[in-house]
């Protein structure tokens, strides 16, 4: 009998939620180990027990504690600052047939539809064909020695809603993780594919590599004057910028510009403090001194930034999709639809017909693009399940990933079709597919099929 371990927030839905899919399953209940606790020295999962890695989120004690030892820890690869992964800078690396000249979501004069070069005056440790820094697979790569005892004297507690820390977080996330991988348990979600997947540009990397398509991206820019300038260099106007290691689009900028003008569309908001929060409510900036003290304030915690993908749609707004794959089946699919570039759901959009998009596509279109979510999951092997960013390119010919999420399982109400496309998840939701998966064999049977 499988002794299920999760870690994770108990007062969170999502721990919830796979416990009680466990539990239909026929299983025990499963240990929960608090993130708080494995923060400051509590118990770990053991040898013996399989265990579910579930996000650190939505708890500002937690959060404080990643910040801390993220801060305190040696500098290791997994801090922002580390050396880059190869970028997708020219048209053969980042699929140059998914990027077409931007729809007109904003003004025709702040389109860019030029070329790709590969500027020589960008550093040629960014350009693609570089290679892949060593992935952080190991419990080593996060220095497990360092201290996890209840530090004297924690960071300011974030605001609801602040945008701080991030790079030390993701730190601290990696000490964390590496306690939890010294404990000898299964892991269903490995610490190193974790990792990657919250590092944006690691995972846009690995994703080059393999032949996944997806938006080129730029070499590290470090402020506003840097993203010009190399907005400049590629000749590109329009652009997306992601912090490094951001979730839920917080800090998320979609950025035009055309000469002088200047339009970001961004859910960030300027507080009265002056500090940055994610509000729910998506504003438009059009002052330049304003959208540059917003990367500025962005950039020291690591930036991603990808030439801007130009989102199919159906009636007047946008969409792209929210795949998730479990034991190497695409089996969840939702919709996200909004009438501005940020379509994630919970900044007041809606949820689409799943039915009409795969209609709208075609089934060429639709399969092709289920089998670059299976290669996406192909990236991950040992991880039980891969949340994909799917975006179809306007006129649905091409697609392109946008982002992979370590978390990224969480819909309620989504249930696996029934018929071939559910394949062994039929009716069931992510929560009960995962466990099926796991107890059937799909699981050890998939992650033994592919060879990284």
């Amino acid at each position: 009998m499988i002794r299920l371990a999760i870690v994770g927030n108990p007062a969170n839905r999502r721990v919830a939620l796979a416990a009680a899919a466990a539990e239909r399953a026929g299983l025990p209940p499963p240990t929960i180990y608090p993130w708080r606790g494995i923060l400051t020295g509590g118990p770990i999962p053991g040898l013996g027990e399989t265990v579910r890695i579930d996000s650190p989120g939505e708890d500002a004690d937690v959060d404080q504690l990643l910040r801390f030892l993220g801060h305190a820890a040696p500098a290791t690869s997994a801090r922002a600052g580390s050396p880059t992964p190869a970028r997708a800078d020219s048209p053969s690396t980042a699929r140059a047939d998914s990027l077409s000249p931007a729809r007109a979501d904003f003004p025709s004069t702040a389109r860019a539809g030029t070329s790709l070069p590969a500027p020589a005056d960008l550093p040629s440790t960014a350009r693609a064909g570089t290679s892949l820094p060593a992935r952080a697979d190991s419990p080593s790569s996060a220095r497990v020695g360092a201290s996890l005892s209840a530090p004297a004297e924690l960071p300011s507690p974030a605001r609801a809603g602040e945008i701080v820390g991030g790079a030390d977080a993701y730190a601290g996330l990696a000490v964390a993780l590496a306690r939890v991988a010294a404990g000898g348990g299964r892991l269903l979600n490995p610490v190193g594919d974790i990792l990657t997947m919250n590092d944006k540009r690691r995972c846009h990397a690995l994703l080059v590599e393999a032949g996944v398509p997806v938006p080129p991206a730029l070499p590290d820019v470090g402020s506003y004057v840097d993203l010009r300038a190399a907005m400049t260099a590629y000749g590109w106007g329009r652009v997306f910028v992601k912090p490094a290691h951001g979730s839920s689009a917080s800090g998320v900028i979609a950025l035009a510009v055309s000469g002088s003008r200047v339009m970001a569309v961004t859910s960030v908001e300027i507080g009265t403090d002056g500090r940055l929060y994610n509000n729910l409510r998506v504003r438009r900036y059009d002052d330049e001194a304003t959208v540059a003290g917003i990367v500025d304030r962005l950039a020291p915690d690591g930036l991603h930034v990808e030439r801007w993908f130009p989102k199919a749609g159906l009636g007047d707004r946008v969409l792209d999709l929210r795949v998730v794959v479990i034991a190497g089946e695409p089996s969840h699919v939702v919709a996200r639809t909004s009438r501005t570039p940020l379509t994630n759901l919970h900044l007041g959009n809606a949820r689409g017909d799943v039915a009409a998009v795969r209609a709208a596509a075609g089934p060429a279109a639709w399969g092709n693009a289920m089998q670059t979510c299976v290669a996406v999951a192909r990236c991950f092997p040992r991880s039980l399940h891969v949340g994909v960013d799917l975006m179809f390119r306007a006129g649905w010919r091409t697609h392109a990933v946008a982002e992979v999420n370590a978390f990224g399982d969480l819909l309620p109400g989504v249930l696996a079709p029934t018929g071939n496309d559910g394949a062994g998840s039929a009716g069931l939701d992510t929560y009960e597919a995962e466990i099926a998966a796991l107890l059937d064999g799909r699981y050890a049977n998939w992650a033994g099929s592919c060879v990284r």
